[in-house]
């Protein structure tokens, strides 16, 4: 953890550096004043929405595993997030599947089965959207190049997944024969573990429930590409929606990689990416990812500190 710590501190501040190399700072603070904020309503109105709609599809995601009521998965959605937010290394991800577990009869594992789904359906989601700009706007060698190896390797985690759900015991025999070596009481406990893990698939068995989350999935990610939109007009930007789904997709690949915690560096230096795609200014790009990042990180933060109080857990919990 120390060392994806490290990497990520020093990966973000590379980008900040890059970010803001070449930049008069009084041409940023100008920028803020002459943003439009009656068009940032909209944005953080969506922002909002969308820990809303992510709540409602991992209730559809962990159904199958038991019934969990809305306002608890939006508690543990939003401390969810913060903590994703704020823990380096990804930690973070762990902390809904263990608060989830302390709610409900599901065991973390399980839980944890379904966020890695959820993130095979967010990932298709996001390529569906790359595929339908390929049709409307040129994009650089190295992010097709990207995307279709991170398709690649999608395509074969859904893969391994069906197997593992459709040849369960097969799969399980097969990776007891690496487990068997360890030492008895690892390759026991990781047995349990393994089995736990393959029951948060379940979802993809259920043609009504998959088709559900995929829908859901499709609303969020267009809905964000319509936040950004949205974000263009408060800096009167002259560019078309397809541009606020191009910087949607670069901004998702330069947060996948490790950063510092609230994604600081990455978040800016991809935003500024895709816009000076467009002929953005470098100064103009630099404000709109400050204020940006701001609001989108500022709901995670403040819905997360609101369900805080009733959703406890330690960085020890997690590491356990």
């Amino acid at each position: 953890m120390i060392k994806k710590l490290v990497l990520g501190l020093l990966i973000g501040a590379i980008l900040v550096y890059f970010s803001v190399k070449g930049i008069r700072f009084h041409d940023v603070a100008d920028g803020f004043k002459t943003v439009k904020y009656a068009y940032i309503v909209p944005p953080l109105v969506i922002f909002f929405l969308m820990q809303v709609l992510r709540s409602w599809r991992w209730g559809i995601i962990l159904s199958p595993l038991g019934k969990v009521d809305q306002l608890s998965l939006f508690s543990v959605t939003s401390v969810g997030f913060l903590a994703i937010v704020a823990i380096p290394a990804r930690i973070g991800e762990l902390a809904r599947p263990y608060l989830i577990a302390k709610k409900s009869h599901i065991k973390m594992t399980a839980a944890l089965g379904t966020v890695f789904v959820e993130r095979i359906f967010d990932s298709l989601s996001v390529l569906s959207v790359f595929v339908f700009v390929l049709f409307f706007t040129p994009l650089p060698p190295w992010l097709i190049r990207a995307s279709l190896g991170f398709f690649l390797i999608i395509m074969m985690i859904i893969t391994v997944m069906i197997l593992l759900i459709v040849k369960r015991d097969v799969s399980i025999r097969v990776l007891s024969t690496f487990f068997n070596r360890l030492p008895e009481k690892y390759a026991v406990k990781l047995n349990h573990l393994i089995n736990y893990f393959i029951d948060g698939f379940a979802v993809i068995t259920d043609a009504k429930r998959f088709f559900a989350v995929m829908l859901l999935s499709a609303v969020i990610w267009r809905i964000n590409g319509a936040a950004i939109y949205f974000m263009f007009l408060a800096f009167s930007f002259s560019l078309p929606i397809v541009a606020a789904f191009v910087l949607m997709i670069i901004l998702m690949v330069g947060i996948a990689i490790p950063a510092a915690p609230g994604f600081v560096g990455n978040w800016h230096y991809f935003c500024i990416l895709g816009l000076t795609l467009f002929g953005i200014p470098k100064s103009d790009a630099l404000t709109f990812a400050v204020l940006y990042h701001f609001l989108s990180i500022g709901i995670i933060i403040f819905l997360g500190l609101i369900f805080l109080p009733f959703n406890k857990f330690s960085l020890a919990d997690l590491q356990k």
